[in-house]
């Protein structure tokens, strides 16, 4: 099978040739140069034969055409992306908010690294998705964690106001990101998390921007959700418009197994993302047969559930296609 042919069988339901896998990191000092990050995207690739890629866009691009400045400079030694300056500080800032033209500023320096990869791997069958990140998520990151206090403080119509804003820019871009000929979306939801709101304010802030943008991305036949952390609000967003289901499995419930019963997607997950960074390659092993034993190889794709932080140790990343070979072998056997 081809890696496009794989990942297909997984996403409905059929035996793949072998299990799928693939993971991705952060290309700080790379990722604010559409050309170096396409061409690093597609060594990554080809170094450690992931079986679909997904795109390590920076991840605050979502926020700087709005009109915020970012602090990049912890990334390398593991850190995350700091906001130094937000247009939106009070709860009337939301109101200021305009649509962003992705054919300008940071919305289109990503589109361009999306086609510079595209043409970089054109011919050689393997999927690729977009990391999009949802409205409220970008909501909160703009305010600089401001949001929920905002609501709590009863601006609610003013946070509605800039999500529809929000909303409208990042349905523009999934549908340029569809013209390029994506293979779907990566959806990152970070704020789907009881940890973060109630359900009743998730359903009444995020569900109905984040299905707007999920329409917007309907030709694509591998749009994945991401639900990001612990604590998380799988009940709300199981059943979203997606191909594929990806959270933090084993960091936070739901189970590998319960999750293939109660989302009837297909699942990408399965490795927990700490103990790759730590190097435990017991955990790894184990985390893989764990996965196989309960799924036999079918509807998964074997990634971790987020971004692999800093420092990245080559002969861990390379140890995980070895440890899935070797475990998928010997139960294939037994």
């Amino acid at each position: 099978m081809t890696k496009k042919e794989r990942i297909w069988a997984a996403v409905h339901g059929e035996t793949p040739d072998t299990l799928p896998y693939s993971f991705w990191t952060h290309l700080p000092g790379v990722d604010l140069d559409p050309e170096k990050l396409a061409e690093d995207t597609y060594e990554f690739y080809k170094k450690y034969d992931v079986d679909f890629i997904k795109t390590m866009n920076n991840g605050m691009y979502a926020i700087e055409d709005f009109g915020c400045e970012i602090d990049y400079s912890e990334i390398p030694e593991g850190g995350v992306a700091k906001v130094v300056k937000t247009p939106v500080c009070r709860p009337e800032d939301w109101l200021r908010l305009e649509p962003c033209s992705v054919k300008e500023g940071g919305l289109a320096r990503e589109l361009r690294g999306l086609k510079l990869l595209l043409d970089r791997v054109k011919g050689e069958a393997v999927p690729v998705i977009f990391t999009i990140f949802s409205p409220l998520t970008t909501a909160n990151k703009l305010s600089n964690n401001r949001l929920r206090q905002h609501l709590a403080d009863g601006h609610r119509e003013e946070v509605h106001y800039a999500l529809k804003v929000i909303a409208q820019t990042t349905c523009d871009l999934v549908r340029a990101v569809m013209e390029l000929e994506a293979d779907g979306i990566f959806f990152a939801a970070q704020s789907g998390t009881y940890d973060y709101m109630t359900a009743e304010e998730y359903q009444e802030f995020g569900v109905p921007y984040d299905l707007e943008v999920f329409q917007a991305a309907e030709k694509g036949w591998m749009n994945t959700v991401h639900v990001h952390g612990s604590n998380i609000m799988f009940e709300l967003l199981k059943d979203y418009p997606a191909q594929a289901f990806n959270w933090h499995a084993w960091e936070t419930l739901p189970t590998v197994d319960e999750a293939a019963v109660m989302t009837g997607k297909c699942l990408m997950g399965g490795l927990n993302r700490t103990d790759i960074t730590r190097k435990d390659r017991n955990a790894i092993q184990h985390q893989i047969y764990e996965c196989y034993r309960m799924l036999g190889g079918r509807n998964q794709i074997l990634t971790p559930g987020c971004v692999i932080r800093y420092p990245l140790d080559d002969a861990m990343l390379s140890y995980v296609k070895q440890a899935k070979d070797m475990v998928e072998s010997k139960m294939r056997r037994s």
